[in-house]
């Protein structure tokens, strides 16, 4: 979240992004109008928490831990590509939700992340591709990470099991209202 904290600041609407049809006001008027309509909820949500804990008197006891942690985590990655080429593992601890279901629900949104944070902080790549639906025909999904710069790989497994799956043919086409 700091990260994407850091990097999103940058979409000011001016230089980057798409600016605010309403420009009345200051130039700081236009900048909280621009990322408020820009940026969706969870999307703000996760700016602030990233800001809060770069800011001041947090940064050290958030970020620097954070760093130490993705250390650990980039170590664990090393050590089981001593042992496979590939990792094969749900995309999420749950089915799909519709959209916009746990908006108002953030600890449900991070829980949703917790299996592709690791690969994320660890910075290696991984690819999610549908393996099956749920009896509300929402999109199953697994990831396939790889070792460092192994994007080819990965790629190379997906398309594999996509063909063997047959899931891309199966895919029901959503209506208004995602039913």
């Amino acid at each position: 979240m700091s990260e994407a904290s850091s990097n999103l600041a940058r979409y000011d609407g001016l230089r980057y992004g798409n600016m605010s049809e309403n420009l009345s006001g200051d130039i700081y008027d236009v900048f909280s109008r621009t990322r408020g309509e820009r940026f969706g909820t969870e999307v703000r949500r996760r700016i602030f928490l990233g800001t809060y804990a770069l800011s001041a008197g947090y940064y050290d006891m958030f970020y620097i831990k954070a760093l130490k942690v993705r250390s650990l985590i980039r170590k664990d990655f090393l050590e089981a590509y001593k042992k496979c080429d590939s990792i094969v593992c749900p995309t999420m601890p749950s089915t799909a939700f519709q959209v916009g279901e746990f908006i108002d629900d953030p600890l449900q949104m991070y829980i949703a992340d917790i299996l592709t944070c690791p690969v994320n902080l660890a910075g290696i790549p991984a690819l999610s591709i549908p393996c099956g639906f749920n009896s509300n025909n929402l999109p199953i999904g697994f990831q396939i990470i790889g070792n460092y710069f192994d994007e080819k790989g990965i790629l190379n497994i997906g398309y594999q099991l996509e063909q063997e799956l047959n899931i891309y043919r199966k895919i029901a086409p959503v209506t208004k209202g995602g039913k």
